[in-house]
């Protein structure tokens, strides 16, 4: 494939239209007031809808830099009797880890909260994708037909490929991380839900 390769112009262009993108939200999600207030609103959506209320096992993420806030919803998560899971990256991959109690976590590289080293290799902390009923997913950019983007390291993409096509998939999002059309390839996976304080987003799912 050449350099002038009708594909090749394609991919690059799709390419930058989502750098476009990621830089436009990054700087929306950064001066995004009341980012608490709003969280709390986001997540307490989140635990109310149907999909959340019937499944038994749940995939939260733990918030880093101006994500949606989740780490305060955590101990309520954990006390409803639900099996709460939580992705830590491991070599770029993302690993399963059962949290029992918020006591579980530490600061680990850029002060994110991560399970504690001496636990990670507990047998009965690990899980696998397939054991998830629902996923709570970060992103940095989305439209209204559930497209996403990341932070184009793929970490997400890798995990959600191996879950069950019965677990929906929900991503967090302020209104402001909202865009008209994320310019979305073959292998890219469509999220079944976005919720942000304003509005839950039916997303096509996969």
């Amino acid at each position: 494939m050449t350099a002038s390769d009708p594909m090749t112009t394609e991919q690059e262009k799709l390419a930058a239209r989502k750098q476009e993108i990621r830089t436009a939200a990054h700087t929306a999600r950064r001066d995004q007031a009341d980012k608490d207030g709003l969280s709390q609103t986001i997540t307490e959506t989140v635990m109310g809808l149907d999909a959340y209320q019937s499944a038994d096992c749940v995939m939260w993420y733990i918030d880093v830099r101006a994500e949606v806030r989740t780490r305060h919803a955590l101990p309520a998560a954990i006390e409803s009797g639900k099996k709460i899971i939580i992705p830590f990256c491991v070599d770029g991959e993302l690993e399963l880890f059962h949290l029992e109690s918020m006591e579980e976590l530490s600061e680990g590289m850029y002060k994110i909260l991560e399970p504690r080293e001496d636990l990670r290799e507990v047998a009965s902390k690990r899980v696998t994708a397939k054991d998830l009923d629902l996923i709570l997913v970060p992103g940095v950019g989305f439209d209204s037909q559930g497209g996403r983007t990341g932070h184009g390291k793929g970490y997400y993409d890798k995990l959600l490929e191996n879950v069950r096509p019965d677990a929906p998939l929900v991503a967090l999002a302020f209104e402001c991380q909202m865009f008209d059309e994320i310019p979305m390839q073959p292998h890219d996976i469509y999220m079944d839900m976005v919720v942000t304080e304003k509005q839950v987003y039916q997303g096509k799912g996969r």
